[in-house]
Formats: structure tokens, C-alpha cells, sequence
């Protein structure tokens, strides 16, 4: 049987729509289904199995359930390794560490140089993106972005035209303005 969680999907015995129908989990009190929500009609409700389902162990599987208990505890018992950061970066190359750049594409088990986070090494890659374990954090970060430089904008400035008021109708490049007074000159004739 999986291991249900809040926040997975369990099929249940829905309220509104008298279905068996996928549901949300909403809460959990131990390891069994408090409340849930359908998927559905979005109704919420105390948790229903769907019918034929128990969550009794039955009386030949109460030997394999034991036995499962067992190995949990001996797991449980286990002692717990830990591997310090520097540990981990004994075996790897960090003399030689590239600096980080999003451009570049990286692999796991690289050391990379960050600028912020300083010495860490790749822990997997996804597409354009990678984990990088640092020391004191892990890091989601992209790589491979290398593509042709985009050309930036060119800033060209406003033409050196006359000012005057906006409300009024400028005369067109290489004529002068009339002066107070006169009337305009046209070039009718």
C-alpha cells in the first residue's frame, strides 16, 4: 500500500456526487485520511473509503504486516550517516573551478565557483536548469543560456528641431519662420 500524504490523491466515497471519485487529501490525523476534497464537485468531507476497501490488515496478510513493522524498526534503528560539505568536495577537482555563468552548461558532480554563494558542486540538471549544492544551502540555478549575444537598442537622439508651442503647427525643415507680424509666406503662386 503507498504511502498517502497530505496533498496526494486517494479514491474515496464522494458525499455530493454518491461516487467513487479521486480526491485531494486535506488532512491526515497519524497515517490515516482525515479530510479530502473532490476532485470533482469540490466538495469537502471527513474521508470515506470506497466501498470494499478497508485499511484492516487481513488475517493472512497480519504475518507480512508484522514482518514489514519489523524491517521498519530495524531501519529505524539504523544509525544515520552524514556527510559534511567538505567531505563530499574531497574527491573533486576545486582548484580548478570555473566561475559561474548562466551560459555555460554544466554537468553533475562539477565544482563550480559562485560569486555569492562561493564553492559548490552540481547535484543534478534538469533541462536548462541545475541544483548546485553549496555549503550551506542548495541552489536551483540556470545553465546553457549561451545563445547568440542580442544586439542592445541604439539610443537615437530626438532631431534638433525648432521649439516652439505644441499647440501650434511647426514649419517644415529649411524654411525660417515668418516674423511678428507678417503674414506666412506661400509657395503658391
Amino acid at each position: 500500500m503507498a504511502t498517502q500524504k497530505v496533498g496526494g490523491e486517494v479514491d474515496a466515497q464522494c458525499t455530493r456526487c454518491k461516487l467513487t471519485l479521486a480526491h485531494t487529501i486535506l488532512a491526515m490525523v497519524g497515517p490515516k485520511i482525515a479530510r479530502v476534497r473532490c476532485n470533482t464537485c469540490g466538495g469537502d468531507h471527513v474521508y470515506r473509503a470506497a466501498p470494499g476497501v478497508t485499511d484492516r490488515p487481513s488475517a493472512s496478510g497480519s504475518s507480512t504486516a508484522r514482518a514489514a513493522r519489523a524491517a521498519t524498526a530495524a531501519a529505524a534503528k539504523a544509525e544515520k550517516v552524514i556527510i559534511s560539505f567538505e567531505e563530499q568536495l574531497a574527491g573533486k577537482d576545486v582548484a580548478n573551478a570555473p566561475k559561474y555563468s548562466p551560459k555555460d552548461t554544466y554537468q553533475v558532480d562539477q565544482v563550480i565557483q559562485h560569486p555569492t554563494f562561493g564553492t559548490g558542486f552540481v547535484t543534478a540538471v534538469r533541462g536548462d536548469k541545475v541544483d548546485i549544492t553549496f555549503r550551506t544551502d542548495t541552489k536551483t540555478l540556470v545553465h546553457g543560456r549561451g545563445g547568440a549575444p542580442t544586439e542592445k537598442p541604439a539610443f537615437s537622439p530626438p532631431n534638433a528641431r525648432s521649439t516652439g508651442p505644441a499647440d501650434k503647427p511647426q514649419p517644415p525643415q529649411g524654411t525660417e519662420p515668418p516674423a511678428e507680424g507678417e503674414p506666412p509666406v506661400s509657395s503658391e503662386g
